[in-house]
């Protein structure tokens, strides 16, 4: 499904979904991640994208 690109407020922002494939390709090439390692970050840590990039930077990535 794709996003409605009328909805272009600050929710989507902060949040990282791990339905989207796009999103977790993207936050995957940012951090140099496989696209599981980022979805199993989501399960442990839930999907704020500060919580994410600070557990991944814990990781070393």
């Amino acid at each position: 499904m794709a996003d409605d690109k009328t909805k272009t407020d600050f929710r989507d922002r902060e949040r990282l979904s791990g339905d989207d494939g796009y999103e977790v390709a993207h936050f995957a090439r940012e951090f140099q991640l496989t696209i599981p390692e980022v979805r199993e970050l989501i399960r442990k840590h839930g999907n704020d994208r500060a919580t994410l990039q600070r557990e991944t930077m814990l990781l070393g990535a």
